[in-house]
């Protein structure tokens, strides 16, 4: 017997110092749709948020690093290949996103592929991959 699926898609919800401004950033930065309900990139099963303005700056709180770690990670997106994981650094740096992770391979994973950047409220998102394996 087959399980039907049952769960489509979910979105990660931030809470951020100022809306308007991480709407832009999610916009210009990271290529999102942005509306009044979320910002999505490549669909609903590709990069997607709900931002949410804190009632108080200091309700923002991104992750700390986990043990052993130097960055805390907030989202983790996946990509197909390191070509498209290239591609996106390119384009988020070349817009002027924060780099919170350059690019690196850990060859022992995969080998695995990743980097992330920051937004605004110092929100780190991770992008990473195998090479199409």
């Amino acid at each position: 017997m087959e399980t039907k699926r049952q769960i489509h898609s979910s979105l990660k919800v931030l809470l951020v110092s100022d809306l308007e401004k991480s709407r832009k950033f999610y916009c210009d930065v990271l290529g999102c749709e942005v509306t009044d309900w979320w910002a999505i990139r490549d669909g609903f099963s590709g990069l997607a948020i709900k931002l949410l303005e804190a009632s108080d700056p200091k309700e923002v709180r991104p992750n700390p690093p986990a043990a052993g770690d130097k960055q805390g990670i907030d989202l983790y997106c996946y990509v197909e290949d390191w070509n498209s994981l290239d591609e996106l650094y390119h384009e988020f740096k070349g817009k002027g996103a924060q780099i919170a992770i350059k690019p690196w391979v850990d060859e022992n994973n995969g080998p695995w592929k990743e980097f992330a950047v920051k937004d605004l409220d110092g929100y780190c998102i991770a992008f990473g991959g195998t090479d199409g394996f």
